[in-house]
């Protein structure tokens, strides 16, 4: 799928299920909520805090397809083209920091 596959994928479940999309601010908060729970996958498995009993069954890869509906949703009602935004955005990085990642010492 693509990026604007996905987009238009979300519009279409949006229009067909969820009846309209929240405003930018309720999903800026929804987009909260679904990092938060990301966060809290990942500090658990990747990092130094332990699972609880009740949350033995995480699903990384769905809380991260969460925050991407969510990404996308925010993008669809604000006109945002995601590809676009992406392949310009790679471009920026690209020219700022051409050798910057290289020459740090903390990477090698």
């Amino acid at each position: 799928m693509t990026i604007i596959e996905a987009q238009q994928t979300v519009d279409e479940w949006i229009k067909k299920f969820g009846v309209r999309y929240f405003n930018e601010l309720t999903n800026m908060a929804i987009l909260t909520e679904e990092v938060g729970e990301l966060a809290r996958i990942i500090a658990r498995k990747y990092g130094e805090q332990s699972f609880k009993n009740d949350e033995e069954n995480y699903n990384l890869a769905d809380e991260i397809a969460d925050v991407m509906f969510v990404l996308i949703c925010i993008a669809n009602q604000t006109g945002v083209d995601l590809t676009k935004a992406f392949e310009k955005n790679i471009r920026k990085k690209t020219e700022r920091d051409i050798d910057r990642h290289q020459q740090n010492k903390k990477l090698v």
